[in-house]
């Protein structure tokens, strides 16, 4: 099915999760002795009712498959164009739905996750679709074995937070509400929490959110941090600090580039350049702040970057007092969470221009 319009220009999509349902159903449908019903209509969490194409369908002596390709709309979802299968046969008598990962699909390794270790990287609200759609042909009481394959899922994971999260072998089959936003990046961001869970189950008290890979691997070797610690954070600082205030941990270090930590500095929680600019007058009240010359406060106001900002200044001040604001936006949103923060600003070589060092919030 093609994905429904969101406005003029951008396109809502499925999710993996709504497309292993309607494949799922497809066959389910085989397996029973019925046609494989094309297109075929899931019902979705909230409501919604989508059909799907089939773009494969298989009917063997004791299993049935069916395919799906995913369209995530108008969102740069690294899984759109994907073939999501679900493969289904008999189960014993009292075993229920049993999923399993096909190939392209991920195992959990690690603690801390939704699933526990040795399952296979279907979410629980992707289980729910799919348990529903079976059901929707076969009645609750089925005893049915599913297993969900993403060819090439494999690789493609690589370009995800998965290897860092311990799902390993392949894609998760994600989605709440079964309907991608463009741009929401809601995605990311639950890998964010994820990482999070993953971390404290560790049984790590020290983590670190990073802006970009030459930061992260800077605040990795300043604290000798092990690969669990660290989070991908990218641009969406505001979404790692919310969910840390309603799950703390002891120590946080933010790490990022002079640029990021300025607009961070500024009040700025989504660090990306279409949320916000950096602000050269704000830049050059803080070169104030660091004791620079006349000369230079009044060059940093009409800067054309934050590092034509940086170079401008010749107090050699600038980078700590940008790291202090910092600091000062990201504790606020913290509020009385029991935690230590750092702020670590770092060049693009990976070198250390100023940190906060650890500090208790309150």
């Amino acid at each position: 099915m093609q994905a429904e319009p969101l406005s003029p220009t951008l396109r809502r999509g499925w999710t993996t999760g709504a497309c292993a349902a309607a494949a799922a159903k497809a066959a389910a449908s085989a397996l029973v002795g019925e046609a494989f019903p094309d297109p075929v209509t899931i019902t979705l969490p909230q409501g919604q009712t989508p059909a799907f194409a089939l773009a494969m369908q298989e009917r063997g002596p004791d299993f049935a498959r069916a395919g799906i390709i995913k369209d995530a709309g108008d969102d740069p979802d690294v899984t759109h164009g994907v073939l999501v299968i679900a493969r289904v046969w008999r189960a014993l008598p009292g075993e229920g739905i049993v999923f399993h990962a096909g190939p392209g699909v991920g195992t959990v390794t690690r603690p801390g996750l939704p699933l526990a270790p040795g399952e296979p990287a279907i979410n629980p609200v992707p289980r729910a679709m799919i348990s529903k759609a079976i059901a929707d042909i076969a009645g609750k009481a089925v005893d049915i074995h599913v297993e969900i394959a993403i060819p090439g899922g494999e690789a493609l994971a690589l370009r995800t937070l998965n290897p860092r999260l311990g799902i390993i072998g392949g894609l998760s089959v994600l989605g709440t509400t079964g309907i991608v936003v463009p741009y929401s990046c809601a995605a990311w961001i639950d890998s964010i929490h994820r990482g999070i869970d993953v971390a404290r189950a560790s049984g790590l008290t020290h983590v670190a959110g990073a802006t970009g890979s030459t930061s992260e691997a800077a605040i990795m070797q300043l604290h000798g941090l092990p690969d669990a610690a660290l989070i991908e954070m990218g641009d969406f600082v505001g979404g790692m600090l919310k969910y840390l205030r309603r799950h703390p941990l002891p120590r946080l270090s933010i790490a990022g580039g002079f640029g990021k930590m300025t607009k961070l500095g500024q009040g700025l929680l989504d660090l990306h350049s279409r949320r916000g600019e950096v602000d050269p007058l704000w830049l050059s009240a803080r070169a104030a702040e660091a004791g620079a010359s006349a000369g230079a406060v009044a060059a940093i106001k009409t800067a054309n970057s934050a590092l034509h900002a940086r170079a401008l200044d010749d107090s050699g001040r600038l980078s700590a007092v940008v790291a202090e604001r910092a600091w000062h936006t990201a504790a606020d949103l913290l509020g009385a969470t029991p935690c230590e923060l750092e702020i670590a600003i770092f060049d693009r070589a990976g070198t250390l221009l100023a940190t906060t060092g650890l500090k208790p919030l309150r």
